[in-house]
């Protein structure tokens, strides 16, 4: 594996019962990156980045991160994690619960910068049960970086947010891979992926095409992402 390359798949299948949630899915995130996961629910997003974060195996192929082959236990403390429900415990204060998750990796000093850097730190002292939902998605993110993680996996950080914060998350994603973190981010919205450096697009636990926003435009022949995504989708449902 690359010192570049900081995930690797390599032709990952994933079974539940009769349902292939993952078929044969192979792909390399540079360091440093932003990589966006592109796909409608049940696309097999939330698969892959289980697998990729070590929570599910995969029935076959491998996943390689941060140049260690899963399962790996040293290499969960260098990566962070913010499900898609955020997993917050709603009768503690926003800034107890950033520490109880500092206090899992070993972290001690990094609760007030976390919380600053998803601007969080004057309601530090707020229940999380009274937060807003957009609130709560900050929270879940500082959980996530606390640590200052070299791999962050965001599994749709920005649905139920509105329009003006999820500006300011990609803002804070930007400058985060800007300092080296490679950050790999589930989205069903289109718009979005435009924020990305690379794209998977994925669906029917196949991965579609792959590349810049502009390349996978230019492999579908198509004017905009979600008219290349339709015409992929539709071609790979026929083959």
């Amino acid at each position: 594996m690359s010192e570049q390359v900081a995930v690797e798949v390599d032709s990952v299948t994933k079974e539940f019962g009769v349902i292939k949630a993952l078929n044969g899915v192979t792909l390399r995130v540079r360091r440093g990156e932003i990589y966006g996961l592109l796909g409608p629910n049940g696309a097999g997003k939330t698969t892959l980045i289980r697998s990729i974060v070590g929570l599910i195996a995969p029935n076959s192929g491998t996943v390689t991160v941060l140049g260690r082959k899963l399962p790996n236990l040293d290499v969960l403390r260098e990566v962070g994690y913010m499900t898609q429900q955020a997993a917050l415990y709603p009768g503690l204060s926003v800034e107890e619960n950033v520490s109880f998750f500092a206090a899992i990796y070993g972290v001690e000093g990094g609760v007030k910068d976390a919380l600053e850097f998803v601007d969080l730190y004057t309601r530090r002292g707020s229940v999380v049960a009274t937060l807003s939902g957009g609130m709560r998605q900050r929270c879940s993110l500082a959980c996530a970086l606390v640590h200052r993680p070299r791999l962050l996996l965001l599994d749709e950080p920005t649905v139920g947010v509105d329009p003006q914060l999820r500006v300011e998350l990609w803002e804070q994603f930007r400058r985060m891979a800007a300092d080296g973190t490679t950050i790999i981010v589930s989205s069903h919205v289109m718009d979005e992926a435009e924020r990305c450096q690379r794209l998977g697009l994925i669906q029917y636990g196949r991965l579609l095409a792959e590349g810049s926003p502009s390349e996978v435009r230019s492999q579908a022949g198509t004017q905009n992402l979600e008219e290349a995504f339709l015409k992929l989708a539709g071609e790979k449902k026929e083959s």
